[in-house]
C-alpha cells in the first residue's frame, strides 16, 4: 500500500498539477493539507474518475484537509478532539478499509508565526491535543499514519540552512520539543526508518530563489504505530514536483507498507 502526504497550498489552484502528480504516483492513498476551499468546493469529480474515494474537511480560502483513497473509508472523524471551540480544518482521519487495513490522519499543524503571539501558543496547544489522540489511537494496537505537514523542523540537519530559521516557529525548542514528545509515545518517523539522506527536503519557499539555491527544509512527515513500522517497505520524497508547472512550495512524501 502507498500512502501519500502532500500539502498542495490550493487544490483549485493546483488541481491540473495534482492530477498528474496521482496519475504518475499511483498512490492507494493521498492525505492533502491546505485545501484552501469549503467542502463543497473540493473537486471531488476530478478525483473520483482516477478512482479515489473522497472525505474532506475544508474551511473557506485557509487551511483544510483531505483523504482520498482507492479502499473504501470508515470511521471519519473531522477535526481533531480536545477543544470544540476550534474551527480550524487541519484533521481529518478515517479508516482504509483494504485487505490489511491502516487507520490514516491527515494533519495540517499550525505554523506559530510571528512568535510571541496567540499563533504560538496556539500550536503548542495544538500538538497537546494530537498527543493525547494519538496515545488514544495506539491503544487500539492497530497500523496508523499520521502523515502531514508538521511545520516543525525536527533537527538541524533537516534544514539546509538551520541558521535562517532560529527565530521562527517551525525551529523553536518547544516546537521540536513537541514532535518528540509525539514519537516518544511509540511512533516512529518513516524519514528515519527508510534511512533517507541528509538534505532530504519537503519545502522550498518561493521566496529568495530557495527551490533554485537548494535551501529546504523537512516539515512532511509520515509517522507510524509499530503496527504500520512492522510493514513498512520504503519512503520516497518526490522532489521532481517542486520543479512541475505551477507547482507548490511543498513535495509529495510516499510511504509504502506491506499489503
Amino acid at each position: 500500500m502507498r500512502i501519500a502526504t502532500w500539502n498542495v497550498n490550493s487544490v483549485n489552484a493546483r488541481l491540473p498539477t495534482v492530477l498528474e502528480w496521482l496519475e504518475a504516483a499511483k498512490p492507494d492513498v493521498a492525505c492533502l493539507q491546505e485545501i484552501k476551499c469549503v467542502d463543497e468546493k473540493f473537486p471531488r469529480e476530478a478525483f473520483e474518475s482516477l478512482g479515489y474515494n473522497v472525505e474532506t474537511h475544508g474551511q473557506k480560502s485557509y487551511n483544510g484537509v483531505a483523504l482520498l483513497s482507492k479502499y473504501p473509508l470508515s470511521d471519519i472523524r473531522r477535526g481533531l478532539p480536545g477543544d470544540d471551540r476550534d474551527e480550524q480544518a487541519r484533521y481529518i482521519e478515517a479508516l482504509v478499509e483494504s485487505p490489511r487495513p491502516v487507520r490514516v490522519g491527515a494533519i495540517y499543524l499550525p505554523n506559530g508565526n510571528p512568535l510571541g503571539t496567540e499563533k504560538f501558543t496556539y500550536k503548542l496547544a495544538w500538538f497537546a491535543r494530537l498527543q493525547a489522540h494519538a496515545r488514544e489511537l495506539l491503544k487500539l494496537e492497530e497500523s496508523l499514519a499520521l502523515c502531514g505537514d508538521y511545520n516543525v523542523i525536527p533537527t538541524p540537519a533537516d534544514a539546509r540552512n538551520p541558521e535562517a530559521w532560529t527565530d521562527d516557529a517551525l525551529f523553536q525548542p518547544e516546537s521540536r520539543a513537541a514532535l518528540r514528545a509525539l514519537k516518544f509515545l511509540g511512533l516512529s518517523d518513516a524519514h528515519d526508518l527508510g534511512n533517507e539522506p541528509a538534505g532530504t527536503y519537503s519545502f522550498w519557499d518561493y521566496q529568495a530563489g530557495a527551490w533554485q539555491r537548494d535551501h529546504g527544509i523537512r516539515i512532511d512527515f509520515a509517522l507510524l504505530s509499530p503496527q504500520a513500522a512492522d510493514r513498512f517497505r520504503g519512503i520516497e520524497t518526490h522532489r521532481e514536483a517542486r520543479d512541475m508547472d505551477k507547482p507548490s512550495d511543498h513535495v509529495p512524501v510516499v510511504v509504502e507498507l506491506e499489503d
